[in-house]
């Protein structure tokens, strides 16, 4: 269970990772490997799943599955992050190595191996690069409230002309060859270790507007993660609230969460955009790349319509329906995550100091029961989510089992930052 609550400490379902080792292990000749559709196809359509403003698909791997994997364009090999599932892929000896990556802690071990054959949909890849960790330590499936595998990104988005429609759920993929209307502002990538740049421009409080270099990561739950400024600690807002913004592969990573003034991307703005800002020390200074400003997650990615296109450097952004969202924290100071059984269990993790959730004495480990007396059983842990979030002065009543105790807790909803 302590592991558990440290893991489910998660600002940021997307693990931000530096797979310096793995870079060796990459330049094999399985590097230009890519997905290919079966027969005569050239484009294809599937449904995802959007929980926590991630984007979970369906993978086949070496014939089993399917297996839920985040698509996420902040990763380069295919994360195995379950190592559950090794012993039905009928994989040959498997090299080990040691990842390191940000967060606090020693560097962790993982297998290396090129012996996976992937299918999504009917786009097949073989040999494609792949990590498969000796322990789960992200445990994404308590975080998305559905079991989750891993993580994929690189060698789906050079494969194709990747368009991702958030409020349908639902993802376009199309060889490059393939004549597809792109529809949108094109804005150009830089593609640094397999992983696409952008730059915006970034207005902080107490600061000059400046042209930030930020990974385009739709793999990161967050709006924008602010990281250094002139190779320095980004300053913060006057106004934060500290917290634990994810887990790296070395530990977690603490910081604040605060908001700048205004994001521009391309001729996009968004206004009051809510910010994390990691600690220098256990995130910009463990990156390769010392004049990258941030991480751009998908919490502002959903606002549009999106179409990559790795193979002409670029992306197209489209306002969606979702553009007039404002962008919230979790107004009750508490991390929900749950403990999978029949029927699922809803567990308090973290509770943070000074919010409404510590004022009307939740636990850590109290068990949600309802909330505004539905039955916990009736929300998905994403609807949980909206729900504390859902606006400045709402009052939520929910149920509680504290041991043999059940109690009703009034929590007002407050916006902290």
């Amino acid at each position: 269970m302590k592991s558990i609550l440290r893991l489910i400490k998660i600002f940021s379902a997307r693990i931000i990772l530096l797979l310096s080792v793995i870079c060796l292990f990459l330049q094999s000749p399985v590097q230009a490997q890519t997905f290919n559709f079966d027969g005569d196809r050239e484009k294809e359509v599937m449904d995802f799943q959007l929980i926590k403003n991630l984007i979970i698909i369906p993978l086949y791997i070496n014939g089993k599955g399917p297996y839920n994997f985040v698509l996420d364009t902040g990763v380069s090999p295919m994360i195995i992050s379950d190592p559950s599932i090794i012993d039905s892929l009928n994989l040959g000896p498997l090299r080990v190595t040691k990842l390191s990556g940000l967060g606090a802690g020693n560097d962790v071990e993982a297998y290396l191996t090129d012996q996976i054959y992937v299918r999504i949909g009917h786009s097949t890849i073989s040999n494609i690069p792949t990590a498969i960790l000796k322990e789960d330590l992200f445990n994404l499936s308590s975080y998305l409230g559905t079991r989750i595998y891993g993580l994929i990104g690189y060698y789906f988005f050079n494969s194709f002309v990747v368009k991702i429609k958030y409020p349908a759920k639902r993802l376009f993929f199309s060889l490059p060859e393939t004549r597809v209307k792109k529809k949108g502002e094109r804005i150009p990538l830089e593609m640094i270790s397999n992983k696409p740049y952008i730059k915006a421009t970034v207005n902080p409080a107490g600061l000059e507007p400046f042209e930030a270099k930020l990974i385009l990561d739709i793999g990161a739950s967050h709006a924008i993660s602010m990281e250094s400024y002139q190779d320095k600690p980004f300053p913060l807002p006057a106004k934060t609230i500290s917290a634990n913004l994810g887990v790296g592969f070395t530990g977690l990573i603490s910081g604040h969460i605060g908001r700048i003034n205004s994001l521009k991307i391309g001729s996009t703005q968004f206004n009051n955009v809510l910010s994390s800002f990691p600690d220098y020390e256990e995130a910009a200074a463990k990156t390769m790349l010392k004049e990258r400003n941030g991480n751009l997650g998908s919490n502002v990615m959903k606002h549009f319509d999106i179409t990559f296109d790795y193979a002409d450097f670029c992306v197209y952004l489209k306002p969606n329906k979702f553009y007039k969202r404002t962008f919230e924290h979790d107004m009750a100071g508490m991390e929900v995550y749950i403990e999978t059984g029949k029927p699922n269990h809803y567990l308090v993790g973290r509770i943070e100091p000074g919010s409404p959730a510590e004022e009307a004495d939740f636990h850590s480990q109290d068990e949600l029961l309802s909330i505004n007396f539905k039955l916990i059983q009736e929300y998905s842990l994403d609807d949980v989510d909206m729900l504390l979030k859902s606006g400045n002065g709402r009052r939520l009543i929910i149920e509680i089992g504290r041991g043999k105790e059940r109690l009703y807790k009034l929590v007002i909803l407050r916006r902290r930052v």
